[in-house]
């Protein structure tokens, strides 16, 4: 048996969601042996999104080895490359935040917002100057809205390179400090009247229901920075078609061998249960998978876990989306540390993708 507890998420009044769970007891930078390992990694899988309660003492070095444990096959290094490579080819993920690595534990990345201490873990007196904005949404938010609370959904997303590195089984994000008021209203902004309350500094999920089982998406080389003069939708859920993908020259060079080719429909490798996962590429395909994502995205189907600093957050890319939400920054600092590695296989759906 193993040693820790696990619980299911309260869910609020008027929600659906059914995933989730609260894990007590553990202590991620001491796991005993492979008994609690595998138990760990398959309450992820079977819960999708956990909340593992009281790790303030977690080191960040200790989070990666946690990480390189779930999954000690795969290459050791983030999903993403390192902090150089994510900066050079990252496109818009790296253009519309600022990502740090940990000083000796380089492949945890300080994300936060304002100012992050005098000195955080070898990090001196650092602004975050460049947080997390809602620029790149073609409907823009204005700031006098933004600062009154309103904000929204910035990307809907699974933590995946798709390029040269498959997709990250799990991501682990601890909360190191995060603001808890005043309250949000995250809306749609997309004409359907849509919204939701919310704590600052929180991420978003939703799970993905499985269709297409015979569909397959073959991406982009460094698709980020194939689309990063792209602008997204307002509630966060696909880009908005308007011709500003770049062109094959404007990608510099690349490998044919590190294209990613995956399936629609990803398989749980514990429950075997099914899941949409695809990135969108082109204007039919996005009209496609508006419609199909479009249904699950609303209030009650949407999970907002409250950490508490302290608190690791630990999700299944292959089974959620999930979503950052800004918040002014009157409102304080919030500072996290983020690792993921790139799993040493590719998602495995319900039927073969064809061969190149």
């Amino acid at each position: 048996m193993p040693t820790f507890t696990v619980k299911p998420l309260p869910q609020e009044a008027g929600k659906k969601t059914n995933f989730g769970a609260i894990v007590d007891g553990m202590e991620p930078g001491n796991i005993d042996g492979n008994l609690d390992l595998k138990a760990l990694r398959d309450t992820i899988w079977a819960n999708k999104v956990i909340v593992v309660k009281g790790q303030k003492d977690l080191l960040p070095i200790q989070q990666w080895e946690l990480v390189t444990r779930f999954d000690p096959d795969a290459p050791q290094v983030h999903s993403h490359g390192d902090v150089k490579t994510f900066n050079k080819n990252g496109g818009i993920l790296s253009a519309s935040r600022e990502v740090l690595g940990i000083p000796g534990a380089e492949n945890v990345r300080l994300i936060g917002k304002c100012y992050q201490g005098a000195d955080h873990y070898g990090i001196k007196d650092r602004t975050i100057t460049k947080p997390l904005t809602h620029d790149w949404h073609a409907t823009k938010l204005f700031d006098d809205d933004f600062e009154n609370g309103h904000t929204r959904f910035q990307r809907w997303h699974m933590d995946a390179p798709l390029y040269e590195r498959d997709p990250a089984w799990f991501t682990t994000l601890r909360c190191i400090k995060r603001p808890t008021s005043p309250t949000l209203a995250i809306h749609w902004d997309d004409g359907s009247g849509l919204k939701i309350d919310t704590e600052p500094g929180l991420t978003a999920f939703f799970r993905n229901k499985a269709i297409a089982d015979h569909s397959w998406v073959e991406y982009a080389p460094y698709p980020y920075k194939w689309m990063g003069k792209c602008r997204g939708n307002p509630n966060g859920l696909d880009v908005a078609s308007e011709g500003l993908e770049a062109s094959a020259e404007d990608l510099g060079e690349w490998k044919d061998e590190h294209v990613k080719r995956y399936p629609m429909v990803w398989l749980n490798p514990v429950t075997g249960e099914k899941a949409f996962q695809v990135i969108d590429d082109v204007v039919k395909i996005r009209a496609w998978v508006k419609a199909i994502q479009g249904r699950i995205l609303r209030p009650e189907y949407i999970m907002l876990p409250k950490v508490e600093e302290g608190d690791v957050i630990i999700w299944a890319d292959w089974q959620c989306f999930h979503s950052a939400i800004d918040y002014p920054s009157k409102y304080g600092p919030r500072t996290m540390h983020q690792a993921n590695i790139g799993a040493f296989l590719a998602p495995i759906g319900p039927v073969p993708v064809p061969a190149n």
